[in-house]
């Protein structure tokens, strides 16, 4: 979605400042991917039982080389479920944030699913979309107010 053009999404991420920081974003996704998509608040809870998690990352990096946890290995990011039939099927997590983009879609009376409602979606949910997003300037409240906030101007 970073690199889409000319779509609702595209133009809500450039009108919050995300397109001149996207290496930044890609960069916080992939530190997220290298402690096996653990956010910042799963990994602080861990740490407050006592398990460091930069430190399990670190170990098992040392033995299995970098990224070992990512699971980049065996499939292709967050939303990679099994393959069923030779096609790629969708994970849980996947699933509800598409399930979820739909939701918002209707609640708006849009008549497609777009990557805005996926972007909405995707910040409504916590979680390391959610979590780096936001420490980028882009939240569910600003998304909202910028795509369909009243007496301002829609994208789109």
């Amino acid at each position: 979605m970073l690199d889409r053009e000319a779509s609702r999404g595209s133009f809500a991420l450039s009108a919050l400042g995300l397109a001149v920081r996207r290496e930044s974003v890609r960069r916080a996704l992939g530190e997220a991917r290298r402690r096996a998509g653990l956010s910042r608040a799963e990994a602080d809870a861990l740490a407050g039982l006592g398990i460091d998690v930069s430190e399990i990352v670190a170990r098992v990096e040392e033995v299995h080389g970098t990224g070992a946890m990512s699971g980049d290995r065996r499939d292709r990011g967050w939303w990679s479920g099994r393959r069923a039939a030779g096609r790629p099927s969708f994970a849980r997590g996947a699933k509800d944030v598409l399930e979820q983009s739909l939701r918002i879609a209707l609640a708006h009376r849009d008549r497609h699913v777009g990557d805005e409602h996926i972007l909405l979606s995707l910040t409504a949910r916590p979680g390391v979309p959610a979590e780096v997003l936001a420490d980028h300037g882009v939240t569910h409240e600003s998304l909202t107010r910028l795509l369909y906030g009243e007496g301002q101007a829609k994208a789109g």
